[in-house]
């Protein structure tokens, strides 16, 4: 059905993208014969979200910031640019990989566009690795927020907000 988000097992060579990953995950959204490339998909799932998504996301860069970590736009340039807070990594029409290496841990986000004219889909993977103590207890601590935050992410390529 499409605009309808579910949870899908990950289709992605996961050992190519980040190896050793000890978290993946995938989510799937219909969007019809809606005519997007992944940077747009990416785009329209980090930039057009709600303004409670942006205020986690300022609440953890001020949490972080004590223990070095990265806050958004830090680091290297991307080679493929920067779309919101994540660097892409790697770009085709089909596929977008974004994410950074940090000292506590590495993430990769992967969104995938797939089907035909008629009949579209768009899967996002997100895949972490763990380097340590810290790096772990992050990642539980932003667990229970990841898949409601990725299912509205994802809603929103679909109907971006206006």
């Amino acid at each position: 059905m499409i605009g309808t988000v579910r949870e899908v097992a990950p289709e992605v060579d996961a050992n190519a993208l980040l190896a050793g990953a000890q978290f993946i995950d995938a989510f799937r959204v219909d969007v019809g014969a809606a005519a997007v490339n992944a940077r747009e998909a990416c785009t329209r799932m980090v930039l057009h979200g709600p303004r409670w998504i942006d205020a986690l996301l300022r609440l953890r860069n001020i949490l972080v910031r004590p223990f070095g970590l990265k806050s958004s736009g830090e680091g290297e340039p991307a080679p493929g640019g920067m779309i919101g807070l994540f660097p892409v990594v790697d770009e085709t029409p089909e596929r977008l990989v974004a994410g950074f290496d940090d000292h506590h841990l590495d993430f990769r986000i992967v969104v995938d566009v797939s089907g035909n004219a008629a009949s579209r889909q768009v899967t996002s993977t997100t895949l972490v690795r763990t380097h340590n103590l810290l790096g772990r207890t992050y990642l539980a601590l932003i667990m229970p927020f990841h898949k409601l935050v990725v299912r509205n992410m994802m809603g929103r390529i679909v109907a971006p907000a206006r």
